[in-house]
């Protein structure tokens, strides 16, 4: 049966709870299972800390660890390294913090400054060699890993006209991707020759883009596709398959919209997650999940994304984010207003 035809819903797997103000981001350790690495979730806060979640053998999760005492204002974002080592941290302090995982216990190893302020968000390339930091001063940061946790700024990106919501780097090119409350997206990717990085491409609403601001970007696991959510209560999807002999070890070619997910949403959709499996999870301030699946409908010229579940009163609260568990398929963990974490299994029930 095809999955579109089955039941399915989101089934609370189980709640999360210690953070004393709004949870932003989540991050899963993608490390995990390998090295004697446990299954590890990261959360971050308004209350200025950012928690350690494990499963337990019995599948239980629990705080392992809180980080605090180092960031003086809110944590907006959190992102592990490939490697699962290392976590870094973005703050409304304007700083980013690398934590280092050793044993049981976090180390901060490094305090990344130099934007003007807020630091909305953090991501690693696929290779852990390159950090993207972005801010609320319109710039995005590209840093390079040195050798002994140093961290060297190698070029600073400035394109976008207003704050930047997020970065987030192609599942396995050097390419990056920003979004912001200028209501655009920017592709970005270093020039061979020189170096430096520079903004490929830019998709606004001129081409088919969002209409307001655009707060999250995921791709899906081939890199071919990515889905962006916005204020303007869409989630866009945008396809770069079609252009192979633009392709390159640096650069996917250029991107099109390839359709639009609408009515669904009746406020700001913050975050989207496109899991292994193709599914797409977008969280918003409605206080639901919604689940979309491409269709494999033949009789339609164009690709499209139809429902495949959703979850009214998700939380009490604004959803903030939604990320698949890279390693337990249907395994979804989400994050609210409401100080909580829930995580939840992708199951079929009767009809």
């Amino acid at each position: 049966m095809d999955i579109l035809e089955r039941n399915l819903e989101l089934r609370e797997r189980q709640r999360l709870e210690g953070h004393t103000d709004r949870v932003w981001s989540l991050a899963w350790n993608p490390a995990a299972g390998v090295s004697g690495i446990p299954a590890m979730l990261a959360s971050c806060s308004g209350d200025k800390t950012v928690r350690i979640w494990q499963q337990d053998p019995s599948g239980s999760w629990d705080c392992l660890a809180v980080l605090e005492d180092t960031h003086t204002r809110t944590v907006r974002s959190c992102a592990w390294s490939p490697s699962g080592k290392l976590l870094a941290t973005a703050s409304f302090d304007a700083a980013t913090a690398v934590w280092e995982h050793i044993g049981g216990d976090f180390e901060c190893v490094a305090t990344l400054e130099g934007h003007e302020n807020e630091v909305k968000s953090v991501s690693w390339n696929a290779s852990g060699s390159l950090l993207a930091t972005c801010s609320r001063d319109k710039t995005v940061w590209i840093w390079e890993v040195q050798p002994g946790n140093e961290f060297e700024c190698v070029s600073v990106l400035q394109g976008h006209t207003q704050d930047v919501k997020m970065v987030q780097w192609h599942p396995f090119l050097d390419v990056l991707v920003s979004v912001s409350y200028d209501n655009s997206v920017k592709i970005w990717a270093e020039d061979g020759d020189s170096d430096d990085w520079h903004c490929v491409q830019t998709l606004n609403e001129a081409s088919s883009g969002h209409t307001s601001t655009v707060w999250a970007v995921s791709f899906s696991s081939n890199g071919d596709r990515m889905v962006t959510c916005s204020d303007d209560l869409t989630l866009k999807i945008w396809d770069t398959s079609s252009n192979p002999s633009e392709t390159s070890d640096s650069n996917c070619g250029s991107w099109r919209h390839l359709c639009t997910i609408s009515g669904y949403h009746d406020r700001t959709i913050f975050s989207v997650n496109w899991s292994r499996e193709g599914v797409i999870a977008s969280g918003a301030a409605d206080d639901a999940i919604r689940l979309f699946l491409e269709s494999k409908d033949n009789s339609v010229d164009a690709p499209s994304y139809k429902l495949l579940s959703k979850k009214e009163k998700a939380h009490d609260m604004d959803v903030n984010s939604v990320q698949w568990n890279p390693k337990e398929p249907g395994v979804l963990a989400s994050a609210s207003d409401d100080g909580t974490i829930k995580i939840w299994e992708l199951l079929e029930v009767p009809r």
